[in-house]
């Protein structure tokens, strides 16, 4: 157990040696009957890799909308199936919203160095297209689709929902105490972040000198974006907490729809919790979200 507590922080920046051993008392199972779960579903045709796969968690009856949700882990490290303590994270995220109505497609993607971001990009912007493709058959409804995730998931989903491609418009992205929204910002690279940090990540060993501003997400937003709901903990770094202020104010600016929300009492690994606690702000919120924008 000890193990899996410690591989789930270090998908994280600011684990503390407290939030370690807190995971099994802050989680909580949302339950759901296994005839609505449906695991491991290729989202790329003919793909054998078991990142191209998804879990799909499903509401009672027909016409629900649907939240693709993408983990984080530093774009380098993740799964869908990550468990802490013996339970599954990300898996309790789809039965929770699930059971209030909300399709959940949680999704796994190739990760670096094996693949270049923008093959993760790819990957991404693949299962959105299964999901608008095919949730009709499951009961969903696809042209209300929402797309989000948590730290490199929200850059992820970011970045998904606001570059040019094909399909049906989505309905919103949820996007969770992310990182790398606008790695352009000296700010935030002021406050602690360090280039390298993302240069590592994004530059393609020098064969994409212009990473900072083509790798993020607020290069591509205009006012046909999609709108957005921006969580982060109030506990996240100050350059994470910066990240998604400005990205927040330049939403405002190109006239694209969005809300932001700091979460009270959270950290960068509790808000991940904090989703599936009927009790706790972030649920609240994007089941709100949602259902505003779910018409």
């Amino acid at each position: 157990m000890r193990i899996l507590i410690l591989l789930f922080c270090a998908l994280f920046t600011g684990c503390s040696v407290v939030e370690r051993v807190g995971v099994k008392a802050l989680y909580r199972r949302a339950p759901l009957p296994e005839a609505q779960i449906a695991q491991d579903l290729p989202y790329v045709s003919g793909s054998h890799d078991p990142k191209h796969r998804l879990d799909l968690f499903r509401p009672a009856g027909k016409g629900w909308p649907v939240f693709i949700f993408i983990h984080g882990g530093s774009w380098d490290s993740g799964d869908k199936s990550l468990t802490a303590g013996g339970e599954d994270l990300y898996g309790n995220i789809g039965r929770f919203y699930a059971a209030r109505g909300i399709g959940v497609a949680v999704i796994n993607y190739r990760l670096l160095p094996g693949v270049t971001w923008r093959e993760q990009l790819r990957d991404a912007t693949r299962a959105l297209a299964w999901v608008q493709k095919s949730i009709a058959a499951y009961g969903g409804d696809p042209a209300r689709v929402f797309i989000g995730g948590h730290s490199a998931g929200a850059q992820l989903a970011a970045n998904v929902a606001l570059r040019p491609r094909s399909g049906l418009p989505l309905a919103g992205a949820i996007c969770i105490s992310g990182a790398g929204y606008d790695m352009t910002d000296a700010e935030t690279y002021r406050l602690g972040n360090l280039p390298a940090f993302y240069a590592q990540r994004f530059a393609e060993n020098g064969a994409n000198p212009d990473w900072r501003r083509t790798a993020s997400p607020a290069t591509y937003a205009t006012r046909h974006a999609p709108p957005f709901l921006l969580l982060y903990a109030e506990g996240d770094s100050a350059p994470l907490r910066r990240q998604s202020q400005h990205f927040h104010a330049l939403l405002d600016a190109r006239s694209v729809e969005n809300r932001i929300v700091t979460v009270p009492g959270e950290s960068h690994i509790r808000i991940v919790l904090a989703l599936t606690r009927p009790d706790k702000l972030p649920a609240a919120e994007i089941v709100r979200f949602i259902r505003s924008k779910a018409h």
